[in-house]
């Protein structure tokens, strides 16, 4: 008898033990999924950004997160969800788009990432921020707002502020996206540029994908489907950055876990090259694109109910003056080689 206590776990053990798991993250992931349909039904009903309802209404149930039975699910849902929605991301893509936009839209998309992070990195030193804040914020407003800030926060360093940071910056950019809806149009008719220039510098400038589409299909049917491709280019971009960081940041881990790339960005690269090839279903492409939207909203919403306004508040004006000055750095960069080419 006292060798069965040595056993494997067996099949009824495992699923006890599958149980107790489920039991510890449901409320937490349950309150997640509340907030997140919430500010779903708020985006469409009322109008205004998902992403920026799910982080207010978030915030709202702070003490969630402090103690109780919703602790274990709602860091879950801030960290492994968000990783699943990110990896995702991927079925939203396909090469042939990308080559739609022919040479110099790529070549401009590629030099205004690299030179809008860089620039992020140079001007946190400036302002006495550290180098991974500059980096988390100059690559939401490169690449892709929210999902950007989520997908980069994943992979950089930890510190005690890291969370805040992340919440920080997707509230900034969604904020400074939605106000680039409005204004950006305006600004760019200004130079009597034709319909595909004006779809190359909505898409590469504004930062999240529904502003975008919203900018550009406000001025003509050409400038929506231009400013869409060109903004599905900037998307196209978070894998390579978020790979580089990943090695950049754990390059001094020798185990065999810290040489692997982190499985969401596997997942992000498969389903890019798997949709690009035509091999996903319509049913599923739509599901999957479903889910990854879910499951942002959910992460968010998780992430808002992590941070407190006090929090928020200990960020400093050099913190938003930063993120202010990378997206008008953004903005004046693609304009000039926009005005430069087309």
């Amino acid at each position: 008898m006292s060798e069965l206590a040595g056993d494997k776990p067996t099949a009824v053990g495992r699923g006890l033990g599958a149980i107790a798991v489920a039991r510890l993250y449901f409320s937490g992931v349950l309150v997640s999924v509340i907030v997140a349909v919430a500010a779903t039904f708020l985006s469409e009903h009322y109008g205004g950004p998902v992403m920026l309802f799910a982080l207010l209404l978030g915030m709202a149930f702070f003490f969630l997160s402090q103690e109780g039975p919703c602790v274990a699910g709602i860091e879950f849902a801030s960290k492994s969800v968000l990783r699943v929605a990110v990896g995702l991301l991927g079925a939203q893509i396909t090469i042939s788009q990308i080559m739609r936009l022919g040479p110099t839209p790529v070549v401009m998309v590629i030099a205004a990432v690299t030179l809008t992070i860089l620039f992020g990195v140079v001007g946190a030193r400036v302002a006495g921020i550290s180098r991974p804040f500059g980096i988390l914020t100059a690559g939401a407003v490169a690449i892709c707002g929210a999902s950007a800030a989520l997908a980069i926060s994943s992979v950089l360093p930890k510190s005690q502020s890291h969370e805040r940071d992340t919440v920080f910056t997707v509230i900034g950019v969604t904020a400074l996206s939605t106000i680039a809806m409005i204004v950006y149009p305006l600004i760019i008719s200004l130079f009597h540029l034709d319909h595909a220039a004006i779809g190359v510098f909505l898409g590469g400038t504004i930062h999240d994908v529904a502003q975008v589409v919203g900018a550009g299909f406000s001025v003509s049917e050409e400038t929506g489907n231009v400013a869409t491709f060109t903004k599905l280019l900037r998307v196209a971009m978070l894998l390579p950055v978020v790979v580089t960081l990943s090695f950049v940041y754990h390059a001094h881990n020798t185990t065999k876990e810290g040489r692997q790339l982190p499985g969401f960005l596997v997942v992000f690269a498969v389903l890019v090259v798997v949709n690009s090839l035509g091999l996903i279903p319509a049913p599923v492409l739509v599901a999957l694109k479903s889910i990854s939207r879910w499951c942002l909203v959910t992460a968010i919403a998780a992430l808002g109910m992590k941070t407190s306004l006090k929090a928020m508040a200990e960020v400093g004006g050099r913190a938003i003056g930063l993120i202010v000055a990378e997206t008008v750095f953004l903005a004046v960069l693609v304009l000039a080689i926009v005005l430069w080419k087309f």
